[in-house]
């Protein structure tokens, strides 16, 4: 048998460097120092992370496997320390607490929601459609906010007016765990979608049929039966309402219809002859539509407002007439509190309970979303604040 083959001079120096390699690489893993749990009572201390900090990652590549081993404890400890869903000593809490700080650790919101599938996200619907008045909406928005963080959801505003297919698109992207839906018609094409999608749902307002749905709001067919009532006690024979922009009522939006038909019922009731019109918002058309008004009824003596933007305008209005409120004329408004107690003279008023509606919609909305049974129907009585714009009638 003849002998293997010599290797030639390049094959011999590739083997004695491919040694050298390995070599330098089983040393190098020999000196590694072994990671090392905290001992019980402890808590780790660490350099701020870094590109090269306590786990060689970048703060946003942290992993909650990479707390475990930081803290010493187990992945599903970590887990219950960050939401709370069981009961862990102080002790390994703050140890898990402080490696979550020390790595830079934020728990994936894609990840969480897929494995409690909640978003922790609930959409507030609300075109932003002309004859709205925007302060007002603001409070709305702000209260349904603020209360939905104290049940740690956040809120994703929806302000296109894009009807059923808007609903349908929100509810199919699994963004949000529920639905707050504002300015609602009395015969609102957006109802029998709501009563098919899966994600609960809560209406600020009412619509025509409310039957299957969880709707809140100010009882405004009561509230503008209180403004005739306390006119017509204190003596007034003729009133007036002066209503939301046309363009609300075209809509056949639902608390505008709402408040006229109470005005109306509650003048018939007490006898009182009665006006209700929709009314503008800007100076030059409340001084023509209130000029005209008043020359058709100069016995006129009481105007219950119920436009926000219109208001002040209205006073304006009525003092460039020679108008004196309440001497010539009483003034009641459904309208914010700060805007009442704003105009000259301060406005006897019904309150619009923004926040109330507001905090009281999340609520609901919660108690569906953790398999509560909710009353369908929620009116808020209404509450009249006597202010300097009323008084009996001049006499005649």
């Amino acid at each position: 048998m003849s002998d293997p083959p010599r290797p030639t001079a390049r094959q011999a120096a590739a083997g004695r460097a491919a040694a050298g390699r390995a070599a330098r690489r089983v040393a190098a893993t020999s000196q590694t120092t072994p990671t090392v749990a905290p001992p019980p009572g402890t808590v780790p201390t660490v350099a701020p992370p870094s590109a090269g900090g306590p786990t060689g990652k970048r703060a946003d590549m942290v992993t909650i496997a990479d707390v475990a081993r930081h803290a010493g404890v187990a992945v599903s400890t970590v887990s219950y320390v960050l939401s709370g869903k069981r009961t862990i000593s102080a002790t390994t809490r703050e140890r898990v607490l402080s490696s979550v700080r020390a790595l830079g650790y934020h728990p994936n919101a894609g990840a969480r929601a897929l494995a409690s599938r909640r978003a922790n996200v609930i959409a507030l619907v609300l075109p932003l459609r002309s004859g709205m008045h925007l302060p007002v909406l603001m409070q709305f928005a702000t209260a349904v906010v603020t209360t939905a963080r104290t049940f740690d959801h956040d809120v994703l505003l929806v302000t296109a007016d894009e009807g059923p297919a808007g609903l349908r698109r929100i509810a199919a992207s699994a963004m949000v765990d529920g639905i707050v839906l504002m300015d609602v018609e009395m015969h609102d094409v957006r109802v029998p979608v709501l009563r098919t999608l899966e994600r609960p749902s809560v209406l600020i307002g009412f619509p025509a049929d409310s039957a299957g749905l969880t709707c809140i709001d100010l009882d405004f067919h009561r509230a503008g039966q209180v403004c005739v009532d306390h006119l017509a006690g204190l003596g007034h024979r003729r009133v007036a309402l002066l209503g939301a922009p046309a363009v609300v009522y075209d809509r056949d939006t639902g608390f505008a219809h709402r408040t006229r038909a109470g005005f109306v019922e509650a003048a018939a009731r007490h006898g009182l002859a009665a006006t209700a019109q929709p009314f503008p918002e800007t100076y030059p058309a409340i001084h023509r539509e209130l000029t005209e008004l008043l020359t058709r009824h100069p016995d006129l003596s009481g105007l219950v407002v119920h436009n926000e933007a219109a208001v002040g305008q209205v006073l304006a209005v009525l003092a460039a007439l020679g108008r004196r409120v309440p001497a010539d004329i009483s003034v009641v408004a459904i309208c914010p509190d700060e805007v009442a107690e704003r105009a000259s003279p301060a406005l006897t008023s019904v309150l619009i309970p923004a926040e109330e509606v507001g905090r009281q919609a999340v609520s609901l909305l919660m108690r569906k979303l953790a398999g509560e049974r909710v009353p369908e129907s929620t009116l808020l009585d209404p509450r009249l604040t006597l202010r300097a714009s009323t008084a009996p009638p001049p006499r005649a």
